[in-house]
């Protein structure tokens, strides 16, 4: 009856972590339709005259490139041998702010920003921001590293888009730019900013004959997706089950072992796997995440030595094999603790949604669950042996 109900429980955490982890795919589909219907508009909307909207040189810009770079921002810019380039940035406009901003790395921390609005009383506004932090008292107004020409920046609202104009001048041609795009709906107090409703952040080939987005944050958004799927996919179910396996189908001898082995070496492909792309994405983004990618590189470090046990497993005459299964037995138990803790910091760190954590959540309630019972298991069993039942303490 024992047997049956640990077969039971494996079968059950087998297809509830299935279900989740198939609403966790289900959260990477993308449709495309509402970016195809987005270009159209696009073109259409580039091919407007803006010389009734704006004087010269904005209203006449001489080879004008434009392209939708993202939601409904739109990007026209013209770049003179010289090296100014003439920006003309316009967006859908309810309320609230509109910006640009230029950075070395496509991060926010140290970019220098245009940022843009009508204000409640119908005056347009238009000011260079400078991020020393990412607080909205950290966005100081007036300061930044943009050199602006004579030509003063100008915004302008028609119908539903508001457009922010202004030039810029650079010491050699501008090629490929990390930018960065935001919009808050709340107006600035004071000029200092909002806190911005949505960002992105891209490199745009400026060179190019039309504004080419070389690597947009969305390829980048894919690749934390996938490390957070792989992270949970290794360390948060696949690892876990083939621990569990091994703790609750020993009677299963030699299946519990076959088993045991394969799903640990997948689990251990997928949480690799999932380390490489995270290293990755540390390359492109240098994110402030120490913590997080110590513990990584400390779990993934723990998980092989795990994979080495598998080839210096001694015979079960060998005087070592308590001393072998001690440490195998251990070190399984503190690498998921650490692949469980990382997975936890990779969610805050990456801003995860309730859905990711609800359902990590259930994962890990459903492991902690398997613990206790093996814990109150291995009680009950001592209990036994000393003819002493469980709770029962005088």
């Amino acid at each position: 009856m024992a047997r049956l109900r640990s077969q039971v429980l494996v079968a059950i955490l087998f297809i509830f972590q299935s279900f989740v982890l198939v609403r966790f795919f289900e959260s990477k589909i993308v449709v495309a339709a509402a970016d195809e219907e987005d270009s159209n508009g696009a073109s259409e909307f580039c091919s407007h005259d803006l010389s009734s909207l704006f004087p010269p040189p904005y209203g006449n810009l001489s080879n004008s490139r434009c392209q939708l770079v993202w939601n409904t921002f739109i990007l026209r810019y013209s770049q003179s041998k010289d090296h100014v380039i003439t920006f003309i940035l316009s967006a859908l406009y309810t309320t609230g702010w509109v910006g640009i901003g230029f950075s070395k790395d496509g991060k926010m921390l140290g970019a220098s920003a245009v940022v843009g609005w009508i204000s409640r009383s119908g005056h347009a506004r238009i000011k260079q921001y400078h991020a020393k932090g990412y607080t909205p008292s950290e966005v100081i107004p007036g300061q930044g590293h943009l050199n602006f020409t004579t030509i003063p920046p100008a915004v302008m609202l028609n119908g539903a888009n508001i457009y922010l104009a202004f030039q810029l001048k650079f010491t050699s041609p501008l090629k490929q730019q990390p930018t960065l795009l935001a919009y808050g709906s709340k107006y600035p107090v004071n000029h200092e900013l909002t806190k911005h409703d949505d960002k992105t952040s891209m490199v745009i080939d400026y060179s190019a004959e039309a504004p080419i987005v070389t690597k947009s944050e969305d390829d980048y958004s894919k690749m934390k997706r996938s490390h957070g799927i792989l992270g949970i996919f290794g360390w948060g179910l696949i690892l876990p089950v083939g621990a569990i396996v091994a703790r609750f189908l020993k009677h299963k001898e030699p299946l519990w072992y076959y088993l045991h082995t394969v799903i640990q070496f997948a689990g251990f492909l997928i949480a690799l796997a999932g380390v490489v792309i995270g290293q990755a994405l540390y390359n492109h983004m240098h994110a402030d995440a120490a913590a997080h990618r110590g513990i990584g590189y400390f779990a993934l470090t723990l998980s092989i030595l795990q994979i080495l046990a598998f080839f210096i497993r001694p015979s079960k005459e060998s005087k070592i094999r308590g001393l072998w299964s001690a440490y195998h037995r251990w070190f399984g138990v503190i690498t998921l603790f650490f692949g469980a803790l990382n997975i936890v910091l990779g969610m805050q760190i990456g801003g995860a949604g309730s859905d990711w954590k609800i359902g990590y959540g259930f994962l890990l309630a459903i492991n902690m669950a398997c613990s206790f019972k093996d814990v109150y298991l291995i009680k009950f069993k001592k209990s036994e042996l000393s003819g002493v039942m469980p709770l029962q303490r005088h």
